[in-house]
């Protein structure tokens, strides 16, 4: 039909337009009736074709904003722009987030509860699934929900939405806190190290990824000579100092490592 001899020559011939997204409402697939009354070829539309042209544009724009479900998506997927922005998710974090929300969308689930709420949720469930380092007071501190409510979503979502996430691990969030933290690789390394011995012993069940990541962060800069202060540690893994105290002095007893002070 028609050839193109550079990147460029094609792009400005292509008739395809961006491709499908679930985080647009319309999945990126919305047609618009113009307003200018030109058929395709520039030429004016007939006077008698004028009246049905307004017509199909007029139902055109009151299914898109008149529907309960768009608006709800419109709203959810702004709102999901703005928090993954803040929080730095990558698009391939953010489509599965976009399609959490519209299975919960599909089961009704948002009924009774705020769109930033179920957003902040699926982000949430999102992340751990693609394993991206962000906790749940992460989400807290850029959305528009307290814990509290968030924590119920994610559990609404866990209960009623077929979707695998599997069980956080204080490994994942390692690279974030260090990176904070300005540590050297050999200490994280060790850190892991660590926190896989004590996985081991079954000592990390029933406790918070983020204080145990902490606590082995400590031991290791102690170990590697690349020492941070609990408060630091503790200010980087939004945990409290308390806890870093208790669960390095729980994974330092249970494995025999000998703090120096």
């Amino acid at each position: 039909e028609w050839r193109a001899f550079t990147a460029e020559e094609r792009n400005s011939r292509a008739r395809t337009g961006s491709p499908m997204t679930l985080t647009m409402a319309d999945k990126g697939l919305a047609t618009t009736i113009g307003w200018s009354d030109r058929d395709a070829n520039g030429r004016a539309i007939a006077a008698n074709s004028r009246a049905a042209i307004y017509r199909m544009r007029k139902w055109q724009i009151r299914t898109l904003v008149h529907s309960s479900q768009h608006r709800n998506l419109s709203i959810a997927m702004s709102e999901m722009d703005r928090l993954t922005s803040q929080l730095g998710v990558p698009q391939e974090t953010k489509e599965t987030s976009a399609l959490i929300y519209r299975k919960a969308l599909s089961r009704r689930l948002v009924r009774g509860r705020s769109i930033e709420g179920m957003v902040a949720a699926t982000i949430y469930l999102s992340c751990r699934i693609h394993k991206i380092p962000r906790q749940l007071d992460e989400i807290v501190t850029e959305a528009r929900v307290n814990r509290k409510e968030l924590g119920q979503c994610v559990r609404l979502i866990l209960r009623n939405v077929d979707v695998k996430v599997p069980i956080p691990s204080a490994n994942d969030l390692m690279p974030r806190i260090s990176a904070d933290l300005g540590l050297d690789g050999k200490t994280v390394l060790t850190a892991m190290g660590i926190i896989n011995d004590a996985r081991e012993r079954g000592i990390t069940a029933g406790k918070d990824p983020g204080g145990l990541a902490a606590a082995a962060l400590y031991i290791a800069g102690i170990i590697e000579d690349d020492r941070r202060t609990q408060r630091e540690i503790a200010e980087a893994s939004n945990v409290t100092e308390v806890t870093v105290r208790n669960r390095y002095k729980d994974l330092a007893n249970s494995l025999q490592i000998t703090i120096k002070p």
